[in-house]
């Protein structure tokens, strides 16, 4: 069982969809200050041979050591990947997670990693035969020393529930794609909380384009000095969301991790989170 809440960065820089340059802006995410990087060994929408080469130029030169970053990276299954699997899709699911994280190890260029992540359950509805196959070789790579925590992507309270009564080891972090119209995933989120996992939010801008213009995000980014981002990323932190941010952009690099020095009343946050939804 989760007995603790794991450690980590209060923000995670997110490497999806950058391609040719996944290198150069990993090392310039760390060189900005992130010391939480997201990643997933599924060529289809990340490039996690480019993240390992951010992260040996910064620590080439200097910028970080491994000890500094928190690394983490998921398992997915082949209905989320193109034809670049990372492992034998006529090997049993247990074997796949064991391809998968030694793969993800060499591209990485490490012995272990910091959370192990299954990308998305199986099935839309259940928690499935398979994903329980998934889990208990998942918990064998922890017992192993190849990661450190692991967790869970894109589920459902009800995925979160039948987990949770099938196996003894609940996942350490929660990480799901966050709508303001769904009530910034509040039933998820008090799921997490009551069993003291960390949830890990994802998308908080471009699931929300509504929310970044609404006129009281403006007004309180306004008397903050601050940009509507940086409100949505102090909202989220301070009712206990682990954010991550995907810019590509260095000056909203620095942005988004000068949002740890925002605040916000307690009028405001009731406000943002009741704001659509």
């Amino acid at each position: 069982m989760t007995s603790e809440r794991p450690s980590a960065p209060d923000f995670f820089y997110g490497t999806a969809w950058k391609e040719n340059r996944t290198a150069g802006l990993t090392e310039l995410a760390l060189r900005v200050g992130f010391r939480g990087i997201d990643t997933a060994n599924q060529r289809r929408h990340y490039f996690e041979a480019g993240v390992g080469q951010g992260l040996a130029a910064a620590y080439r030169a200097g910028v970080v050591a491994r000890s500094d970053v928190f690394l983490q990276t998921k398992f997915t299954y082949q209905s989320g990947q193109d034809h670049r699997l990372p492992y034998n899709p006529a090997a049993r699911p247990s074997a796949q997670v064991t391809q998968s994280l030694t793969s993800s190890l060499e591209h990485l260029g490490t012995d272990y990693v910091d959370s192990f992540v299954l990308h998305g359950p199986s099935l839309d509805y259940s928690w499935s035969d398979a994903d329980a196959e998934v889990w208990e070789a998942m918990c064998k790579e922890r017992q192993a020393g190849r990661t450190r925590f692991l967790g869970v992507s894109n589920v459902s309270l009800r995925h979160l529930e039948q987990m949770t009564a099938a196996h003894g080891d609940l996942p350490a972090f929660v990480q799901n794609r966050c709508f303001a119209q769904l009530g910034w995933d509040r039933e998820v989120r008090s799921f997490c909380r009551e069993r003291k996992m960390r949830y890990q939010g994802f998308s908080l801008l471009t699931a929300n384009v509504e929310v970044l213009h609404h006129p009281l995000v403006l007004a309180l980014a306004a008397s903050q000095d601050a940009t509507p981002a940086q409100v949505v990323f102090s909202f989220a932190r301070r009712i206990g969301m682990l954010p991550l941010t995907g810019t590509s952009n260095p000056e909203h690099m620095k942005q988004d991790l000068c949002s740890r020095d925002k605040t916000l009343s307690p009028e405001a946050m009731q406000a943002i989170e009741s704001l659509v939804g």
